[in-house]
């Protein structure tokens, strides 16, 4: 099983409600290899959606770098930030956001829900099959025998919800349990090998 919890709370509380669970942190601020989990971490060579040629470091840096403003559009110089700081573009900066190009060269521009399903969760979902696919597996293999809370500074699950950030530690959830938006999987991730013992550790 795996839930997805506020990267805010107390390991404490979050043992107390589930009794020996893995916490596994996969914020950009994780000490162990679930780092690489981030949207922020520096993978590079992740396409950007609609934009033949065009690489990336991170999927942040993909969502920022494709976002265009009353007074700026989409900035490719943050498709090379490897550095997981000064990425997001703010409101206060640029103005009012008007919405994500289709692509670094495209003509449309896109509405948040939108780019939130043709940009923000393929790309993140590249990374999760192309990049940390040891990592998924392990976690896929725990979350049979073990709960799993994976936290997260955003806790929204709803891809409709355009209030809130989405949390990609909820598309982690989906993609191994064949959720929407990734539930076009048949089966999940793998199933549990005889005599295998899970450990945080193992996500090193």
């Amino acid at each position: 099983m795996i839930i997805i919890a506020s990267k805010r709370k107390k390991s404490e509380s979050i043992l107390e409600k589930y009794p020996d669970a893995i916490i596994a942190d996969v914020t950009s601020q994780a000490k162990d290899g679930l780092v690489k989990l981030s949207p922020f971490y520096p993978h590079h060579d992740i396409p950007v959606p609609f934009s033949e040629g065009w690489t990336a470091s991170c999927v942040e840096a993909i969502w920022q770098g494709l976002k265009v403003f009353e007074t700026a559009d989409v900035d490719t110089n943050l498709f090379f930030n490897d550095t997981m700081k000064n990425i997001k573009r703010t409101v206060r900066k640029y103005g009012i956001p008007l919405g994500h190009r289709k692509g670094v060269e495209g003509t449309e521009l896109l509405g948040y829900i939108e780019a939130r399903k043709l940009i923000y969760i393929p790309t993140y979902r590249w990374v999760l099959e192309h990049k940390v696919e040891n990592i998924i597996k392990r976690l896929s293999e725990a979350s049979y025998t073990k709960t799993i809370v994976l936290l997260d500074y955003e806790t929204n699950s709803d891809v409709e919800d355009a209030s809130k950030p989405l949390s990609h530690a909820f598309l982690i959830k989906a993609y191994v349990e064949g959720l929407y938006p990734y539930n076009d999987m048949a089966n999940r991730i793998c199933t549990p090998t005889d005599n295998t013992t899970i450990q945080l550790s193992l996500f090193d």
